[in-house]
């Protein structure tokens, strides 16, 4: 065993034993230990920025884009909203300790399914140091202790940030070893993390496909996937063109870089040639660039619409641009557009703008997507605007949790039978 695993097992091992302590903590503990880390943040917010600086300045010398650079950016502003999201989250229910079913058998023993913490969550994320308080305040709540393990482009930030959240439990009740930074700044620690079976429950990672794929390809943990979106907006033969239009155009361009936005746009036939001028008159104006099939390229020449269209490749079909761009194609059958989105979906989020109560009931049942959207834009895809508060990412696996994934996500389930002297 090389000295990073070491290190890395090493506090799994602590963050075992936090979990152990943390399980059975009151709903009050646990919230004021919440509020203590939101103040404490606010307070210290200038060691943050300055450790942030350092790192803002390396990825600038590093040739790092503007909108990365901005995305590892911390302001005194952007705490203040970091703690105010902590904050938020202290209002959300515990859903450790709720029932979800039980009862009492007909042989008189009383069984109770109840919900518990996973226990370990390591979280494996790219260059947001906004992430490790969100981790970290959602693991807290709901009962776990995080390990946490950013990019080195964001190494000083996240240093200084999980400084101040221990600093912060120490005499709360909280032990200190719920929230840890796992050592190292190379691949060695990630893999390290990925392969300590049995010393962490699940691994969360948030980023990129190739992050994702990597985890999921590399780890002996169980993985919980969670962010890739290539989603997909259909418009049907009875689709309201204006909605579909405004929808079509939000879907893309409200935000472009996040998991829930738009990359796909299938239209049928039957209302192309009305809807495409107009959607592309849409799409020009907020500055989205169309890779077109031929008949969008043939709709773009014969009206002259607004965006920028190049023609699609095979791969336009199958790109997370995470930019202003969008593919367009146009299809024959609502069949037609089932058979393409299984065939390139990430399974995230679908969308069908339609007046036909046949047609959304036709594509919702043969969707197979965590959120499949009827006559709404798929950045609703959220946990916060699915009321359920902030949330840890968004799964797309089938197993234990599927969409949006708020507290109640981050915990599993227990039988607890009680009964008075019972024998099988």
């Amino acid at each position: 065993m090389s000295d990073i695993e070491r290190e890395v097992h090493a506090v799994a091992e602590r963050a075992g034993d936090a979990a152990a302590e943390l399980a059975p903590l009151s709903r009050a503990v646990k919230d004021a230990a919440l509020v203590a880390i939101a103040d404490a943040l606010v307070k210290r917010a200038g060691e943050i920025t300055a450790a942030n600086a350092e790192d803002v300045e390396r990825a600038r010398r590093d040739g790092t884009s503007p909108a990365m650079v901005d995305r590892l950016t911390l302001t005194p502003e952007r705490i203040e909203a970091i703690a105010d999201a902590v904050r938020e989250i202290v209002e959300l229910p515990d859903p450790v300790g709720e029932s979800v079913r039980g009862g009492v058998l007909p042989n008189g023993l009383d069984l109770r399914q109840i919900r518990v913490p996973l226990g370990v969550i390591g979280i494996i994320y790219e260059g947001r140091p906004n992430v490790t308080v969100d981790a970290a305040a959602l693991c807290l709540k709901s009962g776990n202790a995080a390990l946490l393990r950013g990019s080195s482009s964001a190494y000083a930030s996240n240093t200084a940030i999980v400084g101040v959240l221990r600093d912060a439990l120490a005499g709360t009740g909280v032990p200190q070893d719920a929230v840890q930074m796992v050592p190292g700044r190379t691949r060695e620690s990630s893999t390290a993390l990925m392969r300590a079976r049995g010393l962490v429950d699940v691994l969360i990672p948030r980023g990129g496909r190739s992050l994702i794929q990597a985890v999921v390809r590399d780890s002996t943990v169980p993985v919980i996937e969670t962010g890739e979106g290539l989603c997909h907006v259909y418009v049907d033969a009875d689709a309201d063109l204006a909605k579909a239009v405004a929808i079509a155009t939000n879907a893309k361009a409200q935000r472009c870089s996040v998991c829930n936005s738009a990359e796909t746009l299938l239209v049928h036939e039957a209302v192309a040639d009305a809807f495409l001028p107009r959607v592309l008159d849409a799409l020009g104006g907020a500055g989205v660039t169309v890779h077109g099939d031929r008949r969008v390229l043939e709709a773009a020449a014969a009206h002259g619409a607004g965006a920028d269209v190049v023609e699609a490749t095979e791969e336009d079909w199958a790109t997370e641009y995470l930019s202003m761009d969008l593919a367009v194609r146009v299809v024959p059958t609502i069949d037609e557009a089932i058979a393409h989105i299984r065939r390139y979906s990430t399974r995230h989020t679908e969308a069908i703008v339609t007046d036909s109560l046949k047609a959304s009931r036709y594509f919702v049942s043969r969707v197979d997507s965590a959120a499949v959207m009827v006559n709404a834009s798929t950045r609703f895809t959220d946990g916060g605007e699915f009321g359920f508060g902030a949330e840890i990412g968004i799964s797309t696996q089938k197993l234990h949790a599927r969409g949006p994934m708020g507290l109640t996500e981050m915990t599993s389930t227990k039988y607890v039978v009680t009964g008075d002297g019972h024998l099988r």
